[in-house]
C-alpha cells in the first residue's frame, strides 16, 4: 500500500491501538495488498474511552464486555453483578487495554 495512505490511516486510528502495536501495524498495512483497504477500513474498531465510560456506567451489568465481543464474560458479569462489583472495579482498570487488544485482532484477521 502506499505509504502515505498507510501514515493517514495510523495517525486517524492510533487510540484504538497500543503505542507499542503502531510499528507493527504501519508494516503489515504496508505490506497488505491494495485490494484489501476499502476491507482494512471498513473494519468496526472500538473506542477505548467509550468503552471505558461504559463500563464505569454499566460494566456491573457486562455491557463492556458484550461491546467488545467477549459474550461469555458478559454473560458471567451480568450473572454476578459483576463479580460482587470487584471485577467491574477491576475493569475500570483493564477494559481500555483489553479493547485495544480486541481491535488488533480485528485488524490482523483482515491483514
Amino acid at each position: 500500500m502506499d505509504s502515505q495512505k498507510v501514515d493517514m490511516y495510523l495517525m486517524s486510528n492510533a487510540k484504538f491501538f497500543q503505542p507499542s502495536q503502531l510499528p507493527y501495524v504501519r508494516e503489515r498495512l504496508l505490506a497488505a495488498d491494495d485490494s484489501k483497504w476499502d476491507l482494512i477500513q471498513s473494519i468496526d474498531l472500538k473506542d477505548p474511552t467509550t468503552i471505558l465510560i461504559v463500563s464505569i456506567l454499566a460494566g456491573t451489568w457486562g455491557i463492556d464486555r458484550f461491546l467488545i465481543g467477549d459474550t461469555g464474560l458478559g454473560v458471567a458479569k451480568l450473572l454476578t453483578c459483576g463479580g460482587a462489583g470487584i471485577w467491574t472495579i477491576v475493569d475500570w482498570f483493564l477494559i481500555m487495554d483489553v479493547t485495544r487488544q480486541k481491535n488488533m485482532e480485528k485488524l490482523q484477521a483482515y491483514l
